[in-house]
């Protein structure tokens, strides 16, 4: 029995704990749902079934290596949720499909490639967020999902008469009947991205049952 392998391995899952620790701190920082201790499990549990995969006489590596991508698929799922007209998660489905890649590259002794991977996962989280926010800020449009009880044309027409009024860009993009609802989806570009006007119209407004953002 060769002790330096055990040793080795022992090395590797640790170092998938660190790579897999620090990703983690990231999203338990903003309160995600898969945060620290998730992104480690998810590094260290990856690097260990490639591991084990390299070892085993049986089995394809290959093999193993697919459903561990196809199980990690179903984690990162769990964590994707719509919250009324926009989705929330896709960031930290794709960090926990990527841990898990760098869980496999540790696995197969590919440590320059884990470490170049890792530094630049920590660069889009850390040094590239205040890029993220200027771009926000540059943000020209909206999207507004508002449901009324008033299915005449007459509250369609208010509601562009008013944006018009204030040189708000607007644009209808669907409009359906729910539950004897009308439903408007429109994308709005307010001036001087102030969308506070369009936001207190929309509650003041009596046949407005609920809007979205």
């Amino acid at each position: 029995m060769d002790i330096t392998i055990y040793l080795e391995e022992a090395a590797q899952v640790s170092i998938a704990f660190i790579i897999g620790a620090v990703i983690g701190l990231e999203r338990e920082f903003r309160s995600k749902p898969a945060g620290f201790r998730t992104m480690i499990f998810i590094c260290v549990g990856s690097c260990l079934y490639t591991i084990l995969s390299k070892e085993s006489n049986t089995v394809s590596p290959d093999r193993i290596a697919s459903n561990i991508v196809t199980g990690i698929g179903f984690i990162g799922a769990g964590v994707i949720f719509k919250e009324g007209i926009s989705v929330n998660g896709l960031t930290t489905a794709a960090l926990i499909w990527i841990t898990a890649a760098l869980g496999m590259a540790i696995g197969y002794h590919n440590y320059p490639l884990a470490v170049v991977v890792s530094s630049m996962v920590v660069i889009a989280l850390f040094v590239l967020e205040p890029v993220q926010r200027f771009i926000n800020r540059l943000h020209k449009v909206k999207d507004y999902k508002i449901r009324t009880d008033d299915t005449s044309d007459e509250f369609k027409k208010e509601m562009e008469n008013f944006f018009a009024s204030h040189d708000i860009n607007f644009r209808c993009m669907k409009m359906n009947k729910e539950n004897n609802d009308a439903v408007y989806l429109y994308r709005i570009g307010a001036p001087k991205h102030d969308y506070d006007i369009v936001n207190e119209f929309l509650l003041k407004h009596k046949g407005v049952k609920s809007f979205d953002i």
